[in-house]
């Protein structure tokens, strides 16, 4: 059984991702809100932005780590202000940057250690009003890549990029049926993102199956980031 941290798996992606590992192996998961009780999963509350996550809960040997936390803050360029920045670059950015800090040495200690982090189509591809959340997750793209080359060959470092996915997280960009149906069209699959295939995805980079994949951001996006339908 291996050991993994999920940070921010009470809900979306994050919540996806504990189920489908919760079976096969030892599973710590933060909430910050939402308090769940699952079998084989202990869960800890944690405030990404208000507090150090304990090292007590970190296990003296960690195969895996996930951050999940993010924001969707879209709005036009000119209401684009420090504050609002800076509380997304925290968030996304900075604490993901401490909790790896924090769980290095026992990732270390494991034979197949793995950090998935989680960026946006939006890094790659330019939609309007989504200058503030490409600026942090683009950040994050680059943390991907240059850790995954600094704790090289012990830790592999990757990232997942998303189109929009059915999670409370977008709830307000699907919150009616139009909505729906307006960013479905817009994906070359016609369909919108489902968060059990997205944690799909970081369940194989957590696995050794991925043992040969590191400083990689990979597109689970429909084809929205590589196709012109």
């Amino acid at each position: 059984m291996a050991n993994y941290l999920i940070i921010g798996g009470s809900s979306g992606i994050g919540n996806a991702l504990v189920e489908q590992l919760k079976e096969d192996h030892n599973v710590i998961a933060t909430f910050n809100q939402t308090q769940l009780e699952l079998e084989n999963v202990t869960f800890i509350p944690f405030d990404v932005l208000k507090e150090e996550f304990p090292k007590e809960e970190i296990p003296e040997i960690l195969d895996g780590l996930v951050y999940c936390p993010g924001s969707i803050n879209l709005k036009p360029f000119h209401r684009f202000n420090e504050e609002e920045f800076i509380l997304d670059f925290r968030l996304q950015v900075t604490s993901a940057i401490k909790i790896i800090q924090n769980c290095l040495p026992s990732l270390k200690k494991s034979e197949n250690a793995s950090v998935v982090l989680f960026s946006t189509v939006a890094v790659q591809q330019g939609f309007s009003f989504h200058s503030q959340v490409s600026t942090s997750k683009g950040a994050l793209e680059g943390l991907t890549r240059s850790l995954a080359a600094e704790l090289s060959p012990q830790i592999r470092v990757n990232a997942i990029a998303p189109s929009l996915t059915d999670t409370p997280l977008a709830e307000q960009l699907l919150s009616t049926e139009a909505k729906r149906t307006a960013n479905a069209e817009r994906n070359p699959m016609k369909k919108i993102g489902n968060a059990k295939d997205i944690a799909s995805t970081a369940k194989f980079l957590l696995s050794s199956e991925a043992k040969w994949i590191t400083g990689q951001i990979l597109h689970v996006d429909g084809g929205m980031s590589s196709l012109k339908i």
